[in-house]
């Protein structure tokens, strides 16, 4: 992908491939262990000014391209993928507000997120994840305020932000035409987090429920109008499927890196186990598989760059990317063998961290859905 990066983007992402291999990638396997948010990696990576990258230049940002922005989350995910989760879910709150946002909302995020804070997008709840028009959280406007009240599961960041983006209901009748997207708060009144939840993989990137009981919040913190809340999550997840399919391609690419150095040392019958055609094969298909998803997924940020439409496009995307990052990760781990299962080799964390990437942000059926539906019409 560099050949599409500016000097001064290769370099940048040549720091982010350095750091990343010195500051996280053992250091990430404690965490992995405890499941505990790794407080001391994020502030290394906060000092690398990484938080930024997403942020407009005009409110403090690099505003980098998100071709850039791409290439760095790939090499952060080749780590770790729980550091690129954390800081794509927090400049994902500032994209709605940059979309439909007032100017006071989109300098209030965006100082949150480059002092160093945290922001989360709340839209999943136990009822209400594929099927978002059953959507339970509501919004009743009182006055000058509205009072939120309902429950979201699964929020990436949920015990770390210091602002959410909740979509709420303003109309019950009207379904997904009834949801509106809020700013708020964390320490709101009413505010609270629930338990971190113990994943199966990505343990890096902190995950909780967060309930909202009463929460009152100023008019002037819903974004946009009424009613335009699922429209905004849409377009919002849009460009994050582009950009989770980032992730997974890091992932896979150390998956393939990991079986191809093995197969170089492994040795039966006299020679190293790479110049079985079996094992090349297997190594080749995975090559064509990440250089295939990568290129799906530049094609997709460059028209998204260009101020088009991709929510086909995005969809392909991410699906592609996630069942390729699950079945490449599978197959690095067959050419280890016994080794692959075996925690003391990264290749069992990397297919634990790949699985969740074919659930969240619309499983990979929904999607399938999304794609389907645009060629009906």
């Amino acid at each position: 992908m560099g050949y599409l990066l500016t000097p001064d983007s290769q370099e940048l992402v040549s720091m982010v491939k350095d750091f990343a291999e010195r500051e996280i990638k053992e250091q990430c396997k404690a965490y992995d262990v405890s499941g505990e948010f790794p407080a001391d990696i994020m502030e290394k990576t906060l000092a690398m000014q990484l938080h930024l990258i997403e942020v407009p230049e005009e409110h403090g940002g690099m505003g980098l391209g998100l071709v850039t922005v791409a290439a760095i989350y790939e090499e952060l995910a080749k780590a770790d993928a729980g550091i690129p989760s954390t800081l794509a879910t927090s400049a994902m709150a500032l994209k709605p507000v940059m979309a439909a946002g007032t100017t006071r909302q989109v300098k209030q995020v965006a100082e949150t997120l480059t002092a160093g804070g945290y922001g989360a997008f709340a839209l999943t709840e136990p009822a209400a994840g594929s099927d978002a028009a059953n959507t339970r959280t509501t919004a009743v406007r009182e006055g000058n305020e509205y009072v939120i009240n309902g429950d979201k599961c699964f929020i990436s960041n949920g015990g770390i932000a210091d602002i959410y983006i909740v979509f709420a209901m303003t109309d019950k009748q009207a379904g997904t035409k009834g949801i509106s997207a809020f700013l708020v708060e964390s320490d709101r009144q009413g505010v609270s987090v629930g338990k971190e939840e113990d994943k199966m993989g990505l343990r890096l990137s902190n995950t909780t429920s967060v309930f909202f009981d009463d929460v009152r919040i100023p008019a002037e913190n819903l974004i946009g109008q009424e009613g335009k809340g699922f429209g905004l999550a849409m377009k919002t997840l849009d460009i994050e499927r582009i950009l989770t399919a980032a992730i997974t391609i890091g992932i896979a690419q150390r998956a393939m890196e990991e079986a191809t150095a093995y197969a170089k040392e492994r040795t039966t019958f006299g020679k190293p186990i790479i110049y079985n055609q079996a094992i090349q094969f297997m190594l080749a298909d995975m090559d064509i598989k990440i250089e295939t998803a990568r290129q799906m997924m530049i094609h997709a940020l460059d028209m998204a760059q260009n101020g088009m439409r991709t929510t086909r496009e995005a969809a392909i995307a991410k699906c592609y990317s996630s069942d390729m990052a699950m079945q490449v990760v599978i197959d690095a781990l067959q050419v280890l063998g016994g080794y692959g299962y075996s925690r003391e080799y990264p290749v069992e964390k990397l297919m634990r961290d790949a699985k969740v990437f074919q659930i969240l942000e619309g499983t990979n059926q929904i999607q399938r859905m999304v794609i389907a539906g645009n060629l009906m019409r």
